[in-house]
């Protein structure tokens, strides 16, 4: 069977300077803080709070492996937490002007991620169990997600 997909929303996520913690024996650490935003569509709405991180590794070959965990008050006032693994790729010289904070065309990367959700609220359980996948994009001041549903 061929899966579908639903889109669920669509994440604008505000982020600060990163934090280099330096070159490691996996690639250059780095920690974007997480510092507001939005998500809008047709399953979900509200906002993304200050309260989270990305850590990032970069390696030199200009792949990035990205471990995204932040939190969003929706619009009923259910708080929801999302840790949003994935990757991000492209030529080393792409990859290279965004640790730069450079903007890039977002056509020139290859940027997925698996989000997976938590909340207390009743009305969201429906977020639990199945499996999400985004599309992104990085600007120099934000990223963007868009959001879906694995059927």
């Amino acid at each position: 069977m061929t899966p579908l997909l639903h889109h669920v929303a669509d994440f604008v996520i505000e982020v600060g300077s990163p934090i280099t913690v330096g070159e490691t024996s996996e690639g250059l650490r780095r920690v974007v803080p997480i510092l507001g935003g939005r998500l809008s569509g047709p399953r979900l709405c509200g906002e993304i709070l200050a309260a989270g991180a990305d850590y990032q590794l970069i390696r030199e070959d200009g792949f990035s492996t990205l471990d995204a965990r932040y939190v969003a008050r929706l619009d009923n006032g259910a708080l929801l937490y999302i840790v949003n693994a994935g990757v991000r790729f492209g030529a080393p010289s792409v990859m290279a002007r965004i640790t730069r904070g450079e903007p890039v065309d977002p056509s020139d990367v290859y940027f997925r991620t698996s989000p997976r959700f938590e909340t207390s609220s009743a009305e969201h359980q429906w977020l639990l169990r199945p499996l999400y996948l985004a599309t992104g994009a990085r600007y120099p001041d934000r990223v963007e997600l868009r959001v879906f549903e694995v059927g």
